[in-house]
């Protein structure tokens, strides 16, 4: 029984905390990324280095950092040649949008991964978290609704009961 108890918890914990298994970054490898990149010997490095600072900026939690690694990755997509690139840039941006909140945005480029690579995990597991999310977010919803109207009948019902 104490266990059963103890995973009801656990899951009415992550329902609220939104746990997704999506890493975070701090700003301290943020800031060891933009080092990388100034310091970058060739064309090769340097892009290397502006790949790894767009994945930790879109893992931020700063709003700020995560709009500039999807401006970062936005700006590169289309000179990106081969589809893994694609992929793997789609999957940063689609990171981005779902810390930004934009899960909308953010399904529709994780489905763009999984068409590029329909079993891939990252992408999988990302639409998954997206699509709870999305969910949570719905019955969060309905229930400020029904919570609203609820005091809206209960105000109506003791202004009745006042004139009576």
């Amino acid at each position: 029984m104490e266990a059963k108890m103890s995973k009801f918890f656990d899951s009415v914990g992550s329902f609220f905390s939104g746990g997704d298994n999506i890493p975070w970054c701090d700003r301290d490898i943020i800031a060891g990324c933009e080092r990388e990149v100034a310091e970058a010997a060739t064309e090769e490095q340097k892009n290397d280095s502006i790949m790894r600072l767009s994945w930790a900026l879109v893992h931020s939690k700063q709003t700020d950092d995560v709009n500039r690694g999807i401006g970062m990755i936005e700006a590169s997509l289309d000179k990106t040649t081969s589809p893994l690139q694609t992929r793997e840039k789609l999957y940063l941006l689609a990171v981005g949008h779902y810390r930004n909140g934009n899960y909308v945005r953010s399904r529709q480029l994780a489905d763009r991964c999984l068409e590029i690579q329909p079993d891939w995990r990252q992408a999988s597991s990302l639409k998954k978290a997206i699509e709870d999310k999305i969910a949570k977010d719905g019955v969060i919803g309905i229930g400020i609704a029904t919570t609203a109207v609820g005091l809206i009948v209960g105000g109506i019902a003791a202004a009745l009961a006042r004139k009576k």
